[in-house]
């Protein structure tokens, strides 16, 4: 069996380099800046910041590095290291959602939605691109780079919003329109924000209830794994990983149906009725019994439990008590897995395996139907686990996995 892969974060002096380095030679000049944004990792909240619920992202020390410089005009040029002989164009003058094709869309819908947004003086730019999240994995590597292009585009614009956590929230909202209207990616605000928002050795507790301020939708939670001599394994399963085929946007609306049919705004506002009535359990099913098929039952379980763990997890964390803490982690796979359907065979292996070989608990991060794992351990033995679900895949025929070193990392920044 081959050694499994882990993929080391770069550092910020090799990412800017990197991205500098693309953009002279691709464009024959020196960029303004560089900026940078990370992934994420949802320890726990899946599926729920649609249905205004609660999770708990960590920034990785992965991240997307973007050099960029403004233009005079409205044109954008983009390139990537990853085709670093293909450079994409379009041009933000009456431009349309939708409009824009490939992985460039992400990147030109930041600059449009921000001018749709009443920000005129954004222009057209040239923009590289050099990050080491690993694509299609599930950790956000859209939002790593829509986010490191909303704050390139806030400072060489001098739009003022980069600078405070509230003023990151116009930024965070040009990143998800980006997402959704530009490249037609369905995303409810969870990786933009963790981008955005998250803090070092911190989880971001965010809550998606509507009209809430900035202090009030986040909170950081103290997320420290050396203080309980932990690991957190990320691995990436490289199974196929797409959210623009329909399954995402179809969960969303059942959700949203179920709610209306329930007489909620949200299914939020059920959560929270059934989590604080005397027996949640009796409450629960009291909803569920309302619902009038069995698809909607399935999802608004997941959903309602699912809010209830965050806390729960934020709390047993918090507490020390780490086996409570995996239980709650296993639970919400369980959930993932068997009422709102987006696990594949590559998941429950990688998480089965883990759970066999120590973990304290595993689940599926992410939106599913591909993507990565995580699972707590002992320190010192996340190489382990990754190892023996590579073996596992092997014996299966599946691709071989890829695992990162994770922590709690800083949000986006500019970094040259």
């Amino acid at each position: 069996m081959s050694e499994v892969a882990f993929i080391e974060p770069l550092t910020d002096e090799v990412g800017a380099a990197r991205a500098t380095q693309l953009f002279e030679q691709s464009f024959g000049q020196t960029p303004q800046g560089v900026w940078a944004a990370p992934g994420r990792v949802n320890l726990i909240g899946e599926h729920t910041d649609y249905n205004a619920g609660l999770c708990l992202p960590i920034a990785l020390p992965h991240r997307t590095y973007v050099a960029l410089r403004p233009r005079v005009d409205t044109v954008v040029r983009v390139v990537s290291d990853l085709a670093p002989e293909h450079i994409g164009s379009a041009d933000l003058d009456g431009l349309r959602a939708g409009s824009v094709d490939g992985w460039a869309a992400y990147v030109v819908g930041v600059a449009w939605a921000l001018r749709q947004a009443g920000f005129e003086q954004v222009r057209g730019f040239d923009a590289a691109f050099s990050s080491c999240v690993p694509l299609g994995s599930g950790l956000s590597s859209s939002a790593a780079m829509t986010c490191s292009t909303a704050l390139a585009l806030d400072d060489v614009f001098a739009l003022g919003f980069g600078g405070s956590d509230e003023g990151r929230l116009t930024l965070i909202r040009a990143a998800i329109t980006s997402e959704n209207d530009m490249a037609g990616a369905s995303t409810g605000g969870l990786d933009q924000s963790a981008s955005m928002r998250c803090t070092l050795g911190h989880a971001l507790r965010l809550d998606f209830t509507p009209g809430l301020s900035a202090m009030e939708s986040a909170q950081a939670e103290s997320f420290d794994l050396g203080a309980h001599n932990l690991e957190l394994l990320v691995l990436d399963t490289r199974a196929p990983h797409q959210l623009n085929d329909g399954q995402y946007a179809n969960r969303r609306s059942t959700c949203e149906a179920a709610a209306q049919a329930l007489g909620y705004r949200n299914l939020r506002e059920v959560a929270d009725e059934v989590n604080a009535s005397e027996h949640p359990d009796r409450a629960l099913q009291a909803v569920l019994d309302k619902l009038p098929d069995e698809v909607s039952v399935k999802r608004v379980r997941h959903v309602i439990t699912e809010i209830a763990r965050v806390d729960e997890f934020i709390q047993a964390f918090a507490q020390g008590e780490i086996a409570r803490a995996g239980q709650l982690f296993n639970a919400s796979h369980d959930s993932l897995r068997d009422d709102y359907e987006v696990t594949v065979p590559e998941l429950d292996l990688a998480v089965d395996v883990a759970r066999s070989h120590g973990a304290y608990g595993a689940r599926m991060t992410g939106g599913g139907f591909g993507g990565s794992i995580i699972a707590l351990v002992d320190a010192g033995h996340a190489r382990e686990v990754a190892q023996a679900i590579a073996d596992a895949f092997a014996e299966h025929g599946f691709n071989a996995p890829q695992a990162l070193p994770a922590f709690a990392a800083q949000c986006a920044s500019k970094v040259a």
